[in-house]
């Protein structure tokens, strides 16, 4: 029976437990992407994990959707990374880059040039995305060309070379919360009649596409995918997303990925029971986990890894508080995505005396 406190091979790497901490976007970049001088000691303090996934980081200056967050296109921003990397394997940490394209999630005021956002095709989202002047309506967005589309998979291509120049031990492409590559699968947002909409098979075509791109690039090993199905977060339906995940899943066997990252929150189907058997890598799952949870899950073999989010956000020694059974801090909600050392850096761990 394995236990959270079990080493476990995720890709080319051996992890010393089965605690990954959740990609969570936390705002603590400038303006131009890059990440602040506070970062480095945020992931450190939590490179007890067995694995950190990142925040998500835009591959492209066209990808970011939110005021305050990272990109891993300039030389700028490859340097404060790596001083981040850098930090978490001096404290025995291993740590992955999520990228995250926002797609048409997103507003011309965070664009180059007032751009439109990017998107498989030209449908307004319903919401609204933080800017540097509060709330801002959702746009309606630009259809990618072929062409373009082309461009943007050589963005995600180039973005996770830089992520192993700054030191990343791998990446993982978030197609999950309603973002680019959710966008291409789900018909909602896909209204295509090129090859790459209408059926399950094109409209599974860019996620496919990007991640041969990206494995192409670093070592197949070494990339993750983050899926969400049903979320229905950011706008995003799909009109049968069994077929859509249970396709795209079947067509990542034989690509030898590190793992495969399913979340669920409110799903109306078990796709855990659904894609798992289906996947022939590193099964990782999250979605609203506590320590007794996560460890049922892989008690009975249903995970090979388990994911936290608010948890490991509160709590920089997740993994020592629950080893002891120690009491867990309070994730403070008004601090999640505000500038400033306050609710990022300054949460508690236990003292030496209640770590004995």
């Amino acid at each position: 029976m394995h236990s959270l406190f079990s080493q476990v091979q995720i890709g080319r790497h051996t992890l010393s437990n089965r605690m990954v901490m959740a990609p969570m976007t936390r705002s603590r970049s400038d303006d131009f992407g890059v990440p602040s001088e506070l970062v480095p000691t945020y992931y450190a303090q939590r490179a007890g994990a067995g694995l950190i996934i990142s925040e998500g980081v835009f591959p492209a200056a066209l990808g970011k959707g939110y005021v305050r967050t990272p990109g891993i296109e300039t030389a700028e921003q490859v340097t404060a990374w790596k001083q981040v990397t850098e930090a978490v394997h001096a404290r025995g940490g291993r740590i992955f880059m999520q990228l995250m394209h926002c797609g048409r999630i997103s507003h011309p005021s965070l664009l180059p040039d007032g751009a439109l956002p990017q998107a498989p095709s030209a449908i307004k989202p319903a919401g609204q995305t933080w800017t540097a002047t509060g709330l801002q309506d959702f746009v309606t967005p630009q259809a990618l060309s072929v062409v373009e589309i082309a461009a943007v998979i050589e963005g995600y291509r180039q973005a996770a070379r830089l992520a192993i120049e700054a030191g990343f031990d791998g990446v993982e492409l978030h197609a999950a919360s309603g973002y680019l590559p959710e966008q291409f699968l789900s018909t909602g947002s896909n209204q295509r009649t090129d090859e790459y909409g209408g059926s399950a098979e094109n409209r599974a075509r860019f996620v496919l596409e990007v991640l041969n791109a990206i494995a192409t690039e670093i070592g197949s090993d070494r990339v993750g995918i983050k899926l969400s199905p049903e979320m229905n977060f950011n706008d995003i339906v799909d009109a049968n997303p069994q077929e859509t995940y249970t396709y795209l899943v079947e067509q990542l066997r034989g690509l030898n990925l590190a793992y495969l990252h399913v979340a669920l929150f409110g799903a109306s189907v078990d796709y855990h029971a659904l894609l798992r058997p289906l996947f022939d890598g590193s099964y990782l799952i999250g979605g609203g986990l506590d320590q007794n949870a996560a460890q049922s899950l892989l008690a009975k073999g249903q995970a090979d890894a388990v994911v936290f989010g608010n948890a490991f956000l509160a709590n920089p020694d997740l993994p020592e508080r629950f080893r002891t059974g120690a009491e867990l801090n309070v994730p403070d909600k008004d601090t999640f995505y505000a500038p400033g050392a306050q609710g990022y850096i300054d949460y508690p761990a236990m003292s030496p005396a209640q770590s004995a």
